[in-house]
């Protein structure tokens, strides 16, 4: 796998756009890998995150594939600054790492059937550690930070159905890993739905950083 780190242009109109609506951003972050034709891009997780006393926009971005991010459209006035490395975690069961990750938890309704966003904490915290059953980890300490509905169109039509209101929740916190392939296979799957628009992507690293 490979982690990258964009610093997009705050005074680009398109980052600025892009910047609110995600599900276009992670279309423009897709040309930086392959198509369809020559194996398709892998899967691809990021995170976008906006300082607002700076102004600065950074995108965290978790692939399969190695990006190629100079194939972006209008590269150079998009983008201010590039970091990509490989990232290959060295994992062992009873390690404890620091974590962070937006996410969109979500649960079906009863009376609809439809899936709807979890809005109490404890109930929040609680999808967490279920999904660190089946993840490989458990959770030792977690804060949540609620950062309301984010709202994005798939298309660029004004299509109602297209339009799409979904919570997003940041948890940062203590996990300790207990089966090592089963967290490497969730650290590249990622967490939760709505990774096409910025959701799911954990990122970790050592208690000593």
């Amino acid at each position: 796998m490979y982690l990258s780190l964009l610093r997009l242009n705050p005074r680009s109109k398109r980052a600025l756009t892009e910047s609110l609506r995600p599900y276009e951003l992670h279309r423009s972050l897709l040309k930086a890998f392959p198509d369809k034709a020559d194996g398709g891009p892998g899967r691809v997780l990021f995170r976008l995150d906006m300082n607002e006393q700076t102004g600065g926009i950074s995108v965290l971005i978790q692939s399969e594939k190695k990006p190629f991010w100079t194939n972006l459209n209008g590269y150079t006035e998009f983008v201010t600054e590039c970091k990509c490395k490989e990232f290959k975690p060295a994992l062992a069961p009873g390690q404890v790492l620091r974590f962070r990750l937006r996410a969109n938890p979500t649960k079906r309704s009863k009376s609809t059937g439809k899936r709807e966003g979890i809005l109490k904490t404890e109930e929040q915290v609680e999808w967490l550690r279920k999904k660190g059953m089946n993840g490989g980890f458990e959770v030792c300490e977690v804060f949540t930070v609620d950062e309301g509905f984010a709202k994005d169109k798939m298309t660029d039509t004004d299509n109602a159905g297209h339009h799409t209101n979904m919570l997003s929740v940041r948890f940062d916190g203590l996990l300790r890993v207990t089966d090592s392939d089963a967290f490497q296979s969730t650290l590249r799957d990622g967490i939760g739905s709505a990774k096409g628009f910025g959701f799911g992507l954990l990122s970790v690293a050592s208690v000593k950083e």
